[in-house]
Parts: C-alpha cells; sequence; structure tokens
C-alpha cells in the first residue's frame, strides 16, 4: 500500500486493491482508520486529536486523493500528497 503522505507521525496511505467508496488509510502508532475522501465517514479507532488533523488534511486536499483514487484504480503510479503543516 503506497504511502502518499506523512506529518506528525501519521501515515497516509492508498491501498491499489480497495473497493468503492474512495477512500484511504491513516495509521497513527497502533491506531488504523479508512476514511472515505468524499464524506469523511471513519472506520477504526484513532486519537481525538490524531483524527482532528487526518480530517483538516482531508479537507484541504480532497481533490489531490480523488485524483489518486482514479489512478490507484487504473494501477497507475500515486502522486504524494503535501503534508498538513
Amino acid at each position: 500500500m503506497p504511502q502518499i503522505s506523512l506529518f506528525y507521525g501519521i501515515i497516509i496511505l492508498m491501498n491499489f486493491a480497495d473497493h468503492a467508496p474512495a477512500q484511504f488509510h491513516a495509521w497513527y502508532g497502533d491506531y488504523k482508520v479508512i476514511i472515505s475522501i468524499k464524506d469523511g465517514i471513519i472506520k477504526g479507532e484513532m486519537p481525538a486529536r490524531a483524527l482532528k488533523m487526518i480530517l483538516e488534511w482531508l479537507e484541504l486536499h480532497r481533490d489531490e486523493l480523488l485524483t489518486n483514487w482514479d489512478k490507484a484504480q487504473k494501477g497507475e503510479p500515486l502522486d504524494k500528497i503535501e503534508p498538513l503543516k
């Protein structure tokens, strides 16, 4: 699963084999979540502070994430996305 961003110890990944809806994975220590790109629905557990940063990052980069999702579905290389600052 390719890493597309990294910030504050949070790793953002996107899986080529994921099914719809468009989504990405976020890992922070032992915590892992899957987040829907379009509506921010979350599966998994994440500390509140880390989740807040992930959702802020999602709002800033939704279009880039959707572009990467399209590339992943075609098996194309994914673009890196700027980390949260």
